[in-house]
């Protein structure tokens, strides 16, 4: 995916990729459903928690909002990887999805220590 994308961008494409994802698992019966279901939260709920993040009201706010949003990431990373390795779905078709969900989940890492370095900064001046 171009490097140069907003997170908020990023994310919400993520999240129009998980919906058609569990459009798909929906038609399966049993087990596909319920995973779907816990898919879709998680996988809509990153973005949710980064665009909200834009209008925090302070540094600590805006980590908060980032710190949740990695949350949603891992669940997502770990659900993605539940239907995997379950072989529940075919690799092929699922594997770009997980690795968009760890890139994404990259980009969060770097930016909540590099919030957390500037709230640290802030204190100990």
């Amino acid at each position: 995916m171009n490097q140069n994308i907003s997170i908020a961008d990023r994310t919400k494409a993520l999240a129009i990729r998980i919906i058609k994802a569990c459009s798909f698992l929906d038609e399966k019966p049993g087990v596909c459903r319920t995973l779907s279901n816990q898919l879709l939260r998680s996988g809509t709920s990153i973005g949710a928690n980064v665009r909200e993040a834009k209008s925090a009201q302070s540094n600590k706010d805006f980590l908060n909002k980032l710190e949740i949003a990695l949350k949603e990431e891992r669940e997502t990373e770990y659900w993605l990887e539940i239907l995997i390795e379950s072989e529940l779905v075919e690799k092929s078709q699922f594997e770009p999805l997980l690795e968009e969900t760890k890139e994404i989940g990259k980009i969060l890492v770097a930016s909540t220590r590099k919030i957390k370095d500037k709230i640290n900064s802030k204190t100990s001046s």
